[in-house]
């Protein structure tokens, strides 16, 4: 998918659907956090990293807008791209797809914040630079 360098996947479980079949509409910030993680794990060596530092990051707003809907068993592919990395604050980027068809897409906030005061905080160099490097690669 255009302009995003990672992509992780799952399988609609069926304990993530509704009567019908198809994916409660929730379980796609599940999954937008699944990706999110895989991302940190891949290129910033992990969430836990962070942590280790005394900087969580916190989910400031959420957006989803659904397409198609995804159905039990189906896969669907989830891209993230992490961008606007300025002072405490980031944003990520997703989009959902399954067979190739975009199926719906979203972001989320977030920012940096000192684990112990929950006080904002830079965005640490080395998360940073991990980022830029990952979205240049």
């Amino acid at each position: 998918m255009d302009g995003y360098r990672f992509a992780t996947e799952v399988r609609v479980r069926f304990a993530e659907t509704d009567a019908q079949g198809i994916a409660h509409h929730a379980n796609y910030l599940v999954w937008f956090e699944l990706a999110r993680v895989e991302y940190l794990a891949r290129h910033a060596g992990g969430y836990q990293a962070l942590r280790d530092q005394g900087i969580e990051a916190l989910v400031t707003e959420a957006h989803v807008r659904y397409g198609t809907p995804a159905r039990f068993d189906e896969a669907v592919r989830i891209h993230a791209r992490c961008v606007d990395v300025r002072g405490a604050r980031f944003r990520y980027e997703y989009a959902l797809e399954r067979d190739g068809i975009r199926i719906g897409d979203g972001w989320t906030g977030h920012a940096c914040v000192d684990s112990r005061t929950f006080r904002p905080t830079r965005v640490p160099d080395w998360l940073r630079d991990a980022i830029r490097r990952a979205e240049e690669a």
